[in-house]
């Protein structure tokens, strides 16, 4: 890969599934947007987050049709693959440098744990146990 990106970062929305004709058969793109954060330290020494940018994810294959299932809208991902560059007209028909990030991988990060509910094993263990007299 000649323009290598890592990078975590959260999902602007739900990545957006197409099917588009190709020379073997359709194949299938998922797109997407998100927001990867830059951190650097404080005073205290401390890191903490300084800035983002938004970068346009694309995802080709299998790939694609499992990051639309599993991943919505504030997901945080793991990102890796090749950062391309793009001319592209704007809605005023102006020219535009677009930068795009074609994924090779895209992992859903479990960082954000405490977000997750899970059933009390204890609850499923009572309704089991016969009552005592």
């Amino acid at each position: 890969m000649q323009n290598m990106f890592i990078g975590k970062g959260n999902l602007a929305g739900s990545p957006e599934l197409k099917h588009l004709p190709g020379r073997n058969g359709d194949f299938t793109v998922a797109s997407m947007r998100v927001m990867f954060g830059r951190y650097g330290q404080n005073e205290e020494g401390q890191v903490e987050q300084v800035g983002g940018f938004w970068r346009e994810v694309e995802i080709y294959g299998p790939k694609a049709e499992a990051c639309a299932k599993l991943l919505r809208k504030g997901a945080r991902v793991l990102v890796i693959g090749e950062e391309r560059e793009y001319t592209g007209r704007d809605d005023d028909g102006r020219e535009v440098q677009v930068l795009k990030v074609v994924a090779e991988d895209v992992t859903l990060q479990l960082s954000r744990v405490e977000s997750i509910t899970f059933a009390a094993p204890r609850a499923r263990q009572a309704e089991s146990e016969p009552a005592e007299a």
